[in-house]
């Protein structure tokens, strides 16, 4: 069975080339460019990982998965930032959050997948 990924981020530039990426692997991937949206359209045990971006306009990326964990506490998550300085602050001021999972843009679809790979065991 092929593996659902979800992808939010508001940057069109980073979801529709990993979501190209993804799909010619082998994975289902849905996307949206607004945290909002995503959160309406999310369902429960559907998704087996998330990758969510950290800075986005009008809801950032903890707080969209905070939101996600209240409809699927399961959602495995790997959040997407291009500010490495800017992980430690996040860490400091979303202490319980699950921090396993930092993929830093730009990055490869090879390398993105190993991310995925670690998360999602075969």
């Amino acid at each position: 069975m092929k593996k659902r990924i979800l992808i939010v981020d508001d940057d069109q530039g980073t979801t529709l080339p990993f979501k190209m990426g993804l799909e010619n692997q082998g994975f289902t991937v849905e996307t949206f460019n607004d945290p909002q949206l995503a959160l309406l359209n999310f369902r429960s045990n559907y998704f087996d990982l998330s990758l969510i971006d950290v800075r986005m306009e009008g809801m950032n990326g903890f707080e969209l998965v905070q939101e996600l964990k209240k409809i699927d506490k399961n959602l495995k998550v790997c959040f997407i930032t291009s500010f490495k300085a800017y992980y430690d602050s996040l860490i400091q001021e979303y202490p319980n959050m699950d921090h396993k999972c930092f993929i830093q843009k730009p990055i490869s679809i090879d390398d993105l997948i190993k991310h995925i790979e670690k998360v999602l065991p075969q």
